[in-house]
């Protein structure tokens, strides 16, 4: 063979090596907004946590698919007494903590416990409330029993606050979280990045990537700027929805449009006058155009809602004509409250742009039918103080992102104070039922009562916006809960 020909095979070797290379990339720069403020997500509301964590690092005894479904986790399956009050779960087998130590029921009941015990720091320890006793009856079985039935154990048990932790590492949990989960936890850049690395001695399917750096970049301009020039793979929750055209006509992104569990309200001060006459409380509902407020402030991003429940939900049911935008029939109702000559309150937004952008354009839409709504910018821990804590607002704009939580209007000192005993009285029925037939009925119900008294002005349902690298597959599109999933993400080539 000449030296030629050898050049050219030699070539054509490197080339080919060159495309392996590329089609077998397994590592990942994905950026997220929010940094997490610790890493134990068994210990803090803060969502930023499960951002990273969830399904990645930690894994409870179920989990949440895409679709928002419950699937098995640490538990391959189970069975349902038939009194609903004992859950005997079976455990994977094999599955150890990244550590090395082994994963058994003895890590489950301390997780449980832990999470539900007086001096629990957990932020979600009502789902754990109805849990009367958790036992391990070997190794692999673990038996909880309830003080009374509960149709949402296995969806609470999918929560990020409910994974599983072992009492050996759990000193250090915050800062060095050890997990069973597809990828361990290597180093931790404050203010800039957290790396994790595929667990190869993990129980389940193998995940296709070996590294993944999470960037943090809170500026919109700066996500602009990091995507365009590709320094980093993927922006999951993009912060800057007018940018979505330009990545949309350029090649080498995709762009994926999801929703969130965050229903976007003008909620409302039920306790509060002249809100406490359901009159009022229409006609707040009926001033506003949605469409105007989606498109306005989310550059139309965003599914609009007539309930507190997502729209992606099998159970949702569409109820927007309830308060469609009718600025006559609100003028009416405010007469026929004795308000002809209107009223004025108070707006409290907290910074989001969704409150911000979206609370200029209530407010103009508000004026036009005589309420005039005074407009204060709060930081968060201003408005968890005056508004969450304190109920010293008339309105207010938040998106409430937890999955499920209709039961948040069975409490009446819940900061829109609404609590109505018909509706308590659903939930605790709802919370016995099991059947899934049954329970869609009583969640129609629901949605329909908190539609019908107003109790706060439904805007839309968060959208979450995604882009990637137009050779990457397998992200979420929509967030059913905070997660950032890299379990099935792979490059195709």
């Amino acid at each position: 063979m000449g030296d030629s020909m050898k050049r050219l095979v030699l070539a054509a070797l490197l080339a080919g090596s060159t495309s392996l290379a590329q089609a077998q990339q397994t590592d990942l720069t994905i950026a997220l907004q929010l940094e997490p403020p610790h890493l134990d997500p068994t210990s803090a509301a803060a969502g930023a946590i499960d951002s990273v964590l969830y399904a990645n690092v930690f894994e409870g005894l179920t989990k949440f698919a895409e679709s928002g479904a419950v699937v098995p986790g640490l538990a391959r399956e189970w069975e349902i007494s038939e009194d609903g009050l004992t859950y005997t779960f079976h455990l994977v087998e094999g599955a150890t903590f990244h550590d090395g130590t082994a994963f058994d029921a003895g890590d489950v009941v301390f997780s449980l416990d832990r999470a539900r015990a007086e001096d629990s720091t957990n932020a979600q320890k009502q789902l754990f409330a109805g849990i009367a006793s958790v036992e391990a009856v070997d190794p692999a079985t673990v038996k909880v029993t309830l003080s009374q039935p509960d149709g949402n154990l296995l969806f609470n048990l999918a929560w990020g606050d409910a994974v599983i932790v072992a009492p050996e590492s759990i000193d250090d949990i915050k800062a060095r979280p050890v997990g069973t989960g597809p990828f361990r936890f290597e180093d931790w850049r404050q203010g800039d990045s957290i790396t994790l690395v595929r667990n190869d001695a993990y129980w389940g399917d193998a995940p296709a990537l070996t590294h993944a750096t999470f960037k943090f970049i809170s500026d919109p301009t700066a996500a602009f700027a990091a995507m365009m020039a590709q320094d980093i793979d993927a922006f999951a929750g993009f912060p800057a929805p007018e940018n979505l055209p330009q990545f949309e006509a350029d090649p080498r992104f995709k762009v994926l449009r999801g929703s969130t569990e965050g229903e976007t309200i003008l909620a409302m001060n039920n306790a509060l006058p002249p809100f406490d006459d359901v009159r009022v409380r229409e006609a707040v509902a009926h001033a506003i155009d949605r469409q105007a407020v989606i498109d306005g402030a989310m550059f139309g991003l965003g599914t609009p809602i007539g309930t507190h429940f997502a729209p992606h939900n099998p159970d949702y049911e569409d109820l927007t004509a309830l308060s469609d935008f009718d600025p006559e029939t609100s003028k009416a109702l405010l007469a026929e409250a004795g308000l002809e000559d209107g009223f004025s309150t108070t707006l409290k937004l907290p910074p989001p742009s969704y409150a911000r952008r979206g609370g200029e354009i209530i407010a103009a839409q508000l004026r036009e039918v005589g309420i005039d709504a005074e407009i204060t910018n709060l930081e968060w821990a201003q408005w968890l103080e005056q508004v969450f804590k304190g109920k010293d607002f008339g309105l207010t704009i938040v998106s409430h992102t937890e999955p499920f939580d209709i039961g948040i209007y069975a409490r009446p000192d819940y900061y829109f104070q609404y609590g109505k005993p018909e509706f308590v009285a659903l939930m605790d029925k709802l919370t016995a039922t099991s059947e899934p037939e049954a329970r869609t009925a009583l969640l129609h119900q629901a949605q329909e009562m908190i539609a019908k008294d107003y109790v706060n002005g439904y805007l839309f349902q968060l959208a979450f916006p995604t882009i990637a690298d137009a050779r990457l597959e397998g992200l979420w599109t929509n967030a059913p809960t905070q997660a950032t999933d890299l379990t099935a993400v792979h490059w195709t080539e």
